[in-house]
């Protein structure tokens, strides 16, 4: 099966395409390598957001890409780990237990 990536292009008002397009300068982008970032950094901020898009583009990484599989599976988990850790912290901050919050050079 052959390798299904993102192209990305450099130059302004014309694109190109894998099978050849218009000879301009272009960068494949692996769409599991971004689920992985995606779910991975989600983790940390913008669970929310993040983690639905990690495990979208891990679901469209296992269709098309069938030499990152690993890496798009990861990605899905990953996706999956970031909606819970939102789950967890709402249901935290929800029964008043106040919310997540960072103190740095308190007295406190």
């Amino acid at each position: 099966m052959a390798e299904q990536t993102v192209t990305v292009t450099k130059s302004a008002g014309s694109s190109a395409t894998a099978s050849g397009g218009r000879g301009t300068q272009s960068k494949a982008i692996p769409v599991a390598a971004v689920s992985f970032v995606s779910g991975l950094v989600g983790l940390l901020v913008a669970n929310l957001v993040l983690g639905p898009l990690a495990i979208v583009l891990g679901l469209f990484g296992l269709r098309v890409d069938s030499s990152r599989r690993a890496r798009a599976a990861l990605g899905i988990v990953l996706g999956v780990a970031d909606i819970v850790v939102f789950v967890l912290l709402a249901a935290h901050a929800g029964a008043h237990h106040g919310s997540l919050n960072w103190s740095f050079l308190s007295s406190r």
